[in-house]
């Protein structure tokens, strides 16, 4: 969330902002809601003060002067109750427009569509070459028995899965394994609610423009989160926060929920889109610092790309363009696994800096060395994403009866089993 008088002296900056990132959103009735909510709570301060100023005259006033002030207090009563809802309506729009503002994307991001404009930075790992037909995930999981497809889907509805067997064993073992290296390198491990109020979601800045992406317990007021980075910056919200407590690192694991709302028809087969999935999210606070906000932002990706090169899968970093980054993202890379049966590098992995735009939204303060109050910057980047991560698992290391040779520094967490054999 950018402050409104930053907004009004960088409107084409902020314009510009709206049209990289192909959001809709009409700044000018942002700024004409200011102006309106500006002018009543001025127009308001004057007519209360007058009403004030009233009161305190008329007990000493003359018998002349009496009812000329209770005359002007009558109408200063009714300017009151005719500004009191212009200022609430104003107030009401120009706080909903000003949660659909857009942080600015830093200076490096490329500007574009969609993916299809995102720079690549490097290639780790060698795409496997095959000398006989390989299978897809989907192959491999029916022939080990590792998901049940069909019974989920008759109880649950589409895109729902079973992981069962070696396919369930193998989700904990890659959710171990990305545990174990976060933990290592400093971060905390909470497992969170995953049942949040309104006030989270809109915090943290998937609400209101991604509201259709959740899914909702009417009821009790309250929305499951697609991913554990709501709760995890929630945890703070409302506090003030000191300067000698940053870095906060965290590492979330949760179960995460989305409805995929706009993907209806798109990458049905299989598991790469699920309502449901479990999730390893690392979250930092930082100091409200580019230098050190972009130290942290390479560090939580070398985490991510680590976890890659220890499960022996190839992938690249791509600089993702403004088209592609979200609402508060101020950077964003994107981290694309090979995977043989889409013939495609795919996402698993993303990578974002929001400045101080959740710490804004959630009012989560920070008191600098000095004294002075300041916002913190929050960061945000997967370590791993299961079971989408079981795809490119798989395929890159299958042979070619079915059997699937596990990286090495897999196998301690499947009981030092190396070769997965199919059981048909």
């Amino acid at each position: 969330m950018l402050e409104i008088a930053f907004i009004r002296q960088n409107a084409d900056v902020v314009r510009q902002a709206i049209a990289n990132k192909r959001l809709s959103l009409d700044l000018d009735e942002l700024l004409g809601a200011d102006k309106t909510r500006r002018d009543a709570i001025g127009a308001l301060d004057v007519k209360r003060a007058r009403k004030n100023q009233i009161a305190a005259l008329i007990p000493k006033a003359t018998k002349e002067e009496r009812p000329v002030l209770i005359e002007e207090g009558k109408q200063v009563k009714a300017d009151i109750e005719r500004l009191e809802p212009v200022l609430k309506e104003a107030t009401l729009k120009y706080d909903d427009l000003m949660l659909k503002v857009p942080s600015i994307p830093r200076p490096e991001v490329p500007i574009g569509k969609g993916e299809e404009d995102n720079v690549e930075i490097r290639k780790v790992g060698t795409k496997r070459s095959f000398s006989f037909k390989a299978r897809d995930h989907v192959e491999l999981m029916t022939m080990h028995a590792m998901v049940n497809w069909d019974g989920p889907r008759k109880f649950a509805g589409g895109r729902s899965y079973a992981l069962t067997g070696t396919g369930a064993l193998l989700e904990v073992a890659v959710t171990r394994l990305a545990i174990d290296l976060l933990v290592s390198r400093g971060l905390t491990l909470v497992i969170p609610p995953v049942m949040v109020k309104e006030k989270a979601m809109t915090g943290t800045g998937f609400f209101p423009l991604g509201r259709e992406e959740a899914y909702a317990i009417t009821a009790d007021e309250l929305y499951l989160v697609g991913t554990s980075e709501v709760p995890l910056v929630s945890l703070h919200a409302e506090d003030t926060l000191e300067a000698s407590q940053l870095p906060i690192r965290y590492a979330g694991m949760s179960p995460c929920f989305r409805r995929e709302a706009g993907a209806h028809g798109k990458d049905t087969r299989g598991l790469y889109r699920v309502h449901q999935f479990t999730k390893i999210e690392q979250v930092v606070f930082c100091l409200p610092d580019e230098a050190v906000a972009e130290k942290e932002h390479y560090t939580l990706l070398g985490n991510a790309e680590a976890i890659l090169e220890q499960l022996e899968i190839p992938y690249r970093v791509a600089l993702a363009c403004t088209g592609e980054i979200g609402l508060g993202q101020t950077r964003k890379h994107e981290v694309e696994s090979w995977m043989p049966g889409r013939d495609a590098y795919s996402e698993t992995h993303s990578c974002s800096t929001l400045g101080d735009f959740q710490a804004r939204r959630s009012n989560i303060r920070l008191r600098m060395p000095d004294g002075s109050l300041a916002w913190p910057y929050t960061l945000n980047n997967t370590a791993i994403a299961s079971p989408r991560i079981l795809i490119p698992l798989l395929e890159n290391h299958q042979s070619e009866d079915g059997s699937i040779t596990l990286p090495k520094a897999l196998v301690p967490y499947m009981n030092g089993v190396e070769v997965l054999k199919p059981k048909s």
